[in-house]
C-alpha cells in the first residue's frame, strides 16, 4: 500500500461515566456491534494481554456493507486514557486513536481522530469519508454514551 494516512475525523464526546467504564466499554470488540453503526458483528477474536481489547487482539468486523469485513488489530492499549486499533481490508488501511480525559464531574471526554489510507485511484474514496466520517463517529460516540449512562 502506498500513500500516507489522511485524517477524516476528529471528535470528542462527553460521556457520563467514569474513564475506566468507557475504556472498558468501548476496547471490547464484543461491545462493537452495539455501539457502532456500521458494524453487523464482530468474528474470529483473538484475545491477547488481560483485558478485552488489550494491545495485539485482532477480529474481523463484518460490516452492514456486503463484501467489506476488514481485519482490525489494537495497536495500543493504556487503560484507561488510550486505546488505538488499526483495519485493513484489501488495500485500505485505517486506524482509530482513542483518549479519553477525566472531567471534574465524574463523566469523561472521549475522543476519536480516525485517519485512512486509500491508493491512488481512490483518493476520492478517502474526500468522501472526510465529509461523512465525522458525524457518523460523534452519533456512535453517542450512542455508546447513552449505553454507559444506563450502566450497560
Amino acid at each position: 500500500m502506498a500513500g500516507r494516512l489522511a485524517l477524516i475525523a476528529d471528535v470528542t464526546v462527553p460521556v457520563a461515566a467514569p474513564v475506566d467504564a468507557v475504556h472498558a466499554y468501548l476496547a471490547d470488540p464484543a461491545n462493537r456491534p452495539a455501539w457502532q453503526s456500521s458494524l453487523r458483528r464482530v468474528e474470529d477474536v483473538e484475545a491477547l494481554g488481560d483485558h478485552p481489547g488489550a494491545a495485539g487482539s485482532s477480529w474481523r468486523d463484518v460490516t452492514a456493507v456486503p463484501g467489506i469485513a476488514p481485519r482490525m488489530r489494537v495497536e495500543a492499549s493504556e487503560p484507561p486514557y488510550r486505546w488505538v486499533e488499526s483495519g485493513t481490508w484489501r488495500s485500505v488501511r485505517a486506524t482509530l486513536a482513542m483518549t479519553y480525559v477525566e472531567r471534574t464531574d465524574g463523566g469523561t471526554d472521549a475522543r476519536a481522530v480516525a485517519h485512512v489510507e486509500v491508493p491512488g485511484p481512490f483518493k476520492p474514496v478517502a474526500l468522501a469519508l472526510r465529509l461523512v466520517a465525522p458525524a457518523a463517529l460523534r452519533s456512535d460516540l453517542r450512542r455508546a454514551a447513552k449505553v454507559l449512562a444506563r450502566g450497560q
